[in-house]
């Protein structure tokens, strides 16, 4: 499991990639963890992508789908990453 420490929140938006990873969105608790979260199988922290609003969920999309959606609060955001969403057409 991660050593990482952040403040309590909402985990939600939840989607897992072909490699199984698990993506989640962070936040409403802390202004610091407007995130979106990458966690391994083990529960280690992949990677994150820090937002400057609150995430409200989050999908793959485009033609691969290697793009992924994230719906802020007063944005929407679109960042390719380098894996495919697990649930392909």
């Amino acid at each position: 499991m991660s050593a990482e420490n952040f403040a309590p929140g909402f985990t939600d938006g939840v989607r897992v990639d072909t490699d199984g990873n698990v993506w989640c969105r962070m936040g409403w608790a802390d202004r610091k963890e407007h995130r979106v979260r990458c966690l391994a199988r083990t529960g280690d922290l992949v990677d994150k992508i820090q937002l400057f609003d609150t995430c409200a969920s989050l999908c793959f999309g485009g033609k691969k789908p290697n793009r992924l959606l994230i719906c802020g609060s007063t944005s929407v955001y679109a960042v390719y990453v380098e894996t495919q969403d697990a649930l392909l057409p």
